[in-house]
């Protein structure tokens, strides 16, 4: 597995980024899904980088234009529902994609923590580029889960995973999920460590609560 870091250059998308994390900020629903929006947009850009690419001859008004397009058949995966904006975000710039849900929440008892798939809606897999967004990696629970639920449509040829905020833990278990060079984690930003709860620390908080309000 490929692992990118974005958020170690110094891009406007930490800017985005710092206004997420920040209590004085965040509590603005509209403002942190419009943040989480961008954020998604300036890693579809970086993730079409690293697409397959083939020449086709365009007409133009005056004559034929030569431009390099990606040539890859897309699917754009989301983990609902903190992964809605996020997906919105990369849907704006892949705007021919084909799109992917899964509802992976989590179940808290005692001291063990579970996920559980409720909801899968996704085209065939086979052969195509797959896309797979959620704003928070934290134990990579849900990640490995809905990929595995999404591999019940067909094997994809490349898996890009794009969070903004991951843990190390759950960077070394991606790493180990997905030894193979076919597959790319995207990230914003790597943090050091989880609570008792399972939340990342510093993190930003509950990204699906900030987005949509709280949940019973």
């Amino acid at each position: 597995m490929k692992l990118v870091n974005l958020g170690s250059n110094n891009t406007l998308l930490n800017q985005f980024v710092s206004e997420i994390r920040d209590v004085t900020v965040q509590n603005d629903r509209l403002r942190f899904r419009k943040n989480i929006e961008r954020i998604g947009e300036v890693m579809a850009y970086e993730v079409s980088k690293a697409l397959p690419y083939a020449e086709r001859d365009v007409t133009t008004p005056l004559g034929t234009a030569r431009v390099s397009v990606p040539n890859a058949p897309i699917v754009l995966g989301t983990i609902l529902r903190a992964g809605l904006p996020f997906h919105q975000g990369f849907l704006n710039f892949f705007d021919q994609a084909e799109n992917a849900f899964v509802s992976a929440y989590r179940k808290e008892r005692h001291d063990t923590l579970n996920f559980v798939i409720e909801y899968l809606a996704a085209p065939p897999l086979n052969g195509k580029t797959l896309i797979l967004v959620d704003p928070m990696l934290a134990t990579g629970g849900s990640m490995e889960l809905s990929y595995k639920a999404l591999r019940t449509r067909g094997v994809p040829s490349t898996l890009h995973m794009a969070v903004i905020v991951a843990t190390q833990r759950a960077v070394d278990l991606m790493a180990g999920l997905f030894p193979d060079d076919n597959v790319t984690l995207w990230c914003a930003a790597i943090d050091p460590a989880l609570n008792e709860r399972h939340y990342i620390v510093p993190g930003l908080g509950d990204a699906g609560d900030l987005c949509f309000g709280e949940k019973e």
